[in-house]
């Protein structure tokens, strides 16, 4: 195999953006239940950030229908602390349904208020890859 040299060096993600139909209440949720922290609020683009990653949440534009269930699988965020069934019941208390995946029910996933997938990588979930 021949190994070529990258036309450019990527280091990491920056940020990824997730269209939404209302900003305000998925800026609530993404900072009141998981944590983030707003870096810029622009009204109709919100980027939050969560330690040295970033989120931004657009609105949709005029027209369009959101369509989570092909845009993105689904976000994978990693926890700082915390088991499964205490992030489980942390999110079932907030009103939140919680799921796993087929093969996997100890999985912690569950949706954004616009139906966006993900998953919480907790501490356990590191220790065991």
């Amino acid at each position: 195999m021949i190994e070529a040299k990258p036309v450019v060096q990527v280091t990491g993600l920056d940020h990824i953006v997730l269209h939404v139909n209302d900003v305000e209440r998925s800026k609530r949720f993404y900072c009141d239940i998981l944590g983030f922290e707003i870096d810029r609020d622009r009204g109709r683009q919100v980027f939050l950030r969560a330690g040295s990653n970033q989120l931004g949440l657009f609105a949709l534009p005029e027209g369009q229908t959101l369509d989570t269930s092909t845009a993105v699988n689904h976000l994978a965020l990693r926890m700082a602390d915390g088991t499964k069934a205490g992030v489980k019941a942390a999110l079932e208390a907030q009103g939140i349904k919680v799921h796993g995946r087929p093969g996997d029910e100890d999985c912690v996933y569950f949706e954004d208020p616009d139906g966006h997938r993900l998953q919480l990588y907790t501490l356990e979930d590191q220790q065991e890859h």
